[in-house]
């Protein structure tokens, strides 16, 4: 029986960003102006485009479904339509990603360790990063 979406929450998670770690509170930076200038249109288009390429690539070795419809692999342009226009849940397994359209990170809950070295290899090429926050 595959976990609900309540259930999945609960569970350890990873983050999937354009940054390599999460930023300190205290850091010296700017990231705030930095996360503002990376959400704005064309540049969060292009990091909501790795996201898509990222599921799209995941799907060439796992199965996903969206949200809790019983469609296994949905029509890749399907896909890429509601990743951008809502938040969405994907199923791979006993796992989940969650995308928001307007966010420059998804999150990807419990996670078995041979799709976690998956998505950070995807990632990678991407120019993405997987970390996990810490606790």
């Amino acid at each position: 029986m595959k976990m609900t979406i309540d259930e999945l929450l609960q569970k350890p998670y990873w983050i999937i960003d354009i940054f390599p770690e999460q930023v300190p509170a205290d850091s010296p930076g700017q990231f705030f102006a930095i996360e503002k200038y990376y959400l704005e249109k064309e540049r969060i288009r292009a990091i909501k485009q790795k996201h898509i390429n990222l599921i799209l690539k995941l799907n060439c070795y796992r199965s996903i479904s969206i949200d809790e419809d019983p469609v296994i692999d949905p029509d890749p342009e399907y896909i890429d339509a509601e990743m951008r226009r809502r938040y969405l849940y994907v199923f791979i397994d006993d796992a989940m990603i969650l995308s928001e359209p307007d966010d420059t990170h998804m999150t990807v809950f419990n996670p078995d360790e041979k799709l976690l070295e998956l998505i950070k290899t995807i990632a990678a090429g991407e120019g993405l990063f997987v970390w996990k926050p810490p606790l």
